[in-house]
């Protein structure tokens, strides 16, 4: 363990954190994107097919849940 060396134990712990922060990053800013282009079309005064799509699925979600 010795000819292993603490500098590389801390490297290593260092670069993980690093890259584990990065991934969440990336994937931090895609759900930001995904969640600012939903409420763009939420807004718009003509609502597409999939709009309808999706709340018709949370609305019976909603009432299964309720049921149960």
């Amino acid at each position: 363990m010795t000819s292993f060396g603490p500098a590389a134990l801390i490297g290593l712990c260092v670069g993980f954190m690093w890259g584990i922060g990065c991934a969440l990053a990336i994937l931090y800013s895609i759900y930001l994107g995904g969640y600012r282009k939903g409420v763009e079309d939420s807004l718009y005064s003509q609502k597409s097919k999939r709009y309808f799509d999706t709340l018709k699925r949370i609305r019976e979600r909603d009432a299964k849940q309720q049921s149960s």
